[in-house]
């Protein structure tokens, strides 16, 4: 029987995706073939936009992108720095 585990790292800048199947881990490419994903994600009314493109997207959108997600895990929302950030 293979067993098979699919790994996430969420970073605050980047985060990557692997998977370990027969022994081995194998990193997964983003869209863009690259190995690392900017961990950034812009909404707009009609359309989302993920890793590179939500990235790219920030710099006309900064109100609608989030990014350093992961540095607020855990937090509670009267937390200073939650409060700090809105």
């Amino acid at each position: 029987m293979s067993r098979i585990a699919i790994g996430i790292d969420l970073g605050t800048t980047y985060s990557y995706l692997a998977v370990f199947e027969h022994g081995k881990v194998q990193m997964i490419p983003n869209e863009e073939d690259n190995r690392m994903t900017p961990s950034n994600v812009t909404f707009t009314n009609t359309e989302r936009f993920v890793g590179e493109k939500a990235k790219n997207h920030a710099i006309i959108d900064p109100n609608n992108t989030i990014y350093d997600a992961k540095r607020l895990i855990g937090r509670q929302f009267d937390d200073k720095t939650i409060q700090a950030d809105m």
